[in-house]
């Protein structure tokens, strides 16, 4: 039996070790194929400049409109998981390089504070690897902390230093 999803979650993901566009893309593959998770839209891949830590590969980053079963701390859970199981280890480096990263960026329009997670995520209306993808997917949705609208974070985000590259246009 089908787990009922009634909450809708954005989630980031990134990579910038190894085969950084499939890590992500296979990571979310199998969070779909789970119970509790059901992936509505992903935004576009991204190739984007390394923030806090610059001594590393550029990344590359998405986000997805998930709908899911799980509270806040077991969708944190099994996001954390994956990871392990796509190699990340603790480096010891905060911001460091790994092959998976995944990050809850908004539950529902929930505020949380608590040791293990904080939503919305507490830095994302600075990064603009974050804030695309997102607009991608629902550019209208509010912050609700800051109650502005992600393409409003976007416009007022400096992007100086944070190239935020579509990947499509890579090809071309």
């Amino acid at each position: 039996m089908k787990t009922e999803h009634t909450n809708i979650a954005y989630i980031s993901t990134g990579s910038n070790m190894g085969e950084k566009l499939e890590n992500c893309q296979k990571a979310l593959a199998a969070l779909n194929k789970t119970d509790s998770v059901h992936i509505e839209s992903i935004s576009r891949f991204y190739l984007t400049e390394p923030m806090e830590y610059s001594d590393q590969p550029w990344f590359v980053n998405a986000a997805a409109k998930i709908r899911t079963s799980l509270a806040p701390d077991d969708l944190l859970a099994l996001l954390k998981a994956f990871e392990v199981e796509y190699g990340r280890v603790d480096s010891g480096v905060r911001f460091g390089p790994r092959p998976l990263d995944f990050d809850i960026i908004f539950y529902n329009d929930m505020i949380i504070e608590s040791l293990q997670l904080i939503v919305p995520h507490p830095r994302m209306h600075n990064r603009e690897f974050v804030l695309r993808p997102v607009s991608d997917l629902a550019p209208e949705l509010i912050h609700p902390v800051f109650n502005k609208s992600i393409i409003r974070l976007l416009d007022e985000l400096s992007t100086q230093n944070q190239q935020c590259i579509p990947m499509e246009e890579m090809v071309n």
